[in-house]
């Protein structure tokens, strides 16, 4: 019996819990695509370069998506156990809270772990990739330098304009461009399309253009030179690129043990030990606060008998979405060294565990206990004032529109 519960639970919770993640994600998803897809198009760059960047984002929205994943795959099982009468069955074979809890907390366990790794080692060389990506994209180096239907200068001596551009932007059309060789001597042409070509020296790109005119200007010419071809070669000195910054200038990229030892085990100013340490407390009330969503989530799945209210949802909701503000400022105001990180940090954490312990018991160890059932009932109440208004509102419109006798 207690295994085809542990089952039963383990079924009931995992079906809400990856739909829960899945959405949040996709949510997360599309909302900075079409960010990025703006930021990449007007950069120039290739399309390619969008996935790429959610890609580094992912791990990011499975940290904030994995707690309400949880606490939402909990709340929805146990709510749907207390209004389909199965929790009143299971605490009337002598089926304790305790003991329905095993499977919410191997999961709250596990996904602690996860988390705790993502946000730990994951995320900080995720979002570093994220930013070099940025960074290649609006320097050029990703080959983004060429916006389609501007003048562009490649260089101090280079100007080209293209009207269209396909595959990725390697083969152009519609091309003029004019390259300043030496004092005195200027190379202009124009062709039908041109593609970039590597060479063997990195530095050095070779432009083939197909079927154009080439006109050249110099001062010892008395008329310009005019040559047309179905194929030339042009190379070109590609500037030089600044290099992007090492990690670990944010302490968001880097991992925990790399930000630990910057803000407690090695000697830092002032300024980034307070960082360090706000960041490392913050990564780590924000795992082991997932420890206490499986006591949240029971202690609000749990309607009022003879109610169908889904109040504990949207209080659910409310609250870990607050703590994640909270957390967010203690972290600002450790990092500014205006509250010590601990205080900060530290401080809201023991208050939600002592709010959730005093619901969970007053759920679990009082009988008919409702935690938010003067919530209920002061929600219930607000109902019910709404429904006489327009109860009393479609009586005078009928009034209103019965004819005259």
């Amino acid at each position: 019996m207690p295994a085809m519960i542990d089952r039963y639970l383990a079924r009931s919770i995992a079906v809400p819990l990856v739909g829960t993640l899945i959405i949040a994600s996709m949510l997360f998803v599309l909302d900075k695509m079409l960010k990025l897809f703006s930021f990449v198009i007007d950069a120039g760059g290739p399309v390619r370069i969008v996935f790429q960047m959610l890609a580094n984002l992912l791990p990011e929205y499975f940290a904030l998506g994995i707690p309400i994943g949880l606490l939402l795959g909990i709340l929805i099982a146990f709510r749907k156990l207390a209004t389909s009468s199965e929790l009143d069955a299971l605490r009337g074979i002598g089926v304790s809270f305790g003991r329905m809890l095993r499977v919410p907390y191997f999961y709250a366990i596990v996904l602690t772990l996860l988390n705790l790794g993502i946000v730990g080692y994951i995320e900080p060389w995720a979002r570093y990739r994220y930013e070099r990506l940025r960074f290649d994209l609006t320097s050029g180096a990703l080959g983004a330098a060429i916006k389609v239907g501007e003048f562009n200068h490649l260089g101090k001596r280079m100007t080209m304009r293209v009207e269209s551009s396909e595959k990725d932007g390697t083969r152009l059309r519609g091309i003029f461009l004019q390259v300043d060789e030496k004092p005195g001597s200027i190379v202009s042409a124009t062709a039908e399309e041109g593609r970039f070509l590597a060479t063997d020296d990195p530095n050095t790109i070779l432009f083939r253009l197909k079927k154009g005119r080439l006109i050249q200007q110099m001062d010892k010419f008395a008329t310009p030179r005019s040559l047309a071809f179905d194929s030339y070669d042009l190379p070109i000195n590609l500037p030089a690129l600044e290099k992007f910054r090492g990690r670990g200038q944010n302490e968001d990229e880097l991992t925990l043990i790399e930000v630990f030892r910057r803000g407690y085990a090695q000697r830092h100013s002032t300024d980034d030990r307070n960082r360090a340490q706000a960041n490392t407390n913050y990564r780590l009330v924000e795992a082991l606060m997932m420890l206490m969503l499986p006591l949240l989530a029971v202690a609000l799945a749990v309607p009022p008998k003879r109610s169908t209210s889904s109040l504990g949802i949207f209080v659910a909701i409310v609250m870990v979405v607050t703590y994640h503000k909270i957390n967010q400022y203690g972290e600002q105001m450790g990092a500014q060294g205006r509250l010590d990180p601990l205080l900060a940090l530290w401080g809201p954490f023991l208050l939600l565990m002592a709010l959730i312990g005093w619901m969970y018991h007053v759920v679990a160890h009082r009988p008919g206990g409702q935690p938010i059932g003067a919530l209920e009932r002061f929600f219930a109440k607000i109902g019910k004032w709404v429904k006489r208004l327009l109860k009393r509102r479609d009586r005078g419109l009928a009034k209103a529109e019965r004819p005259a006798q």
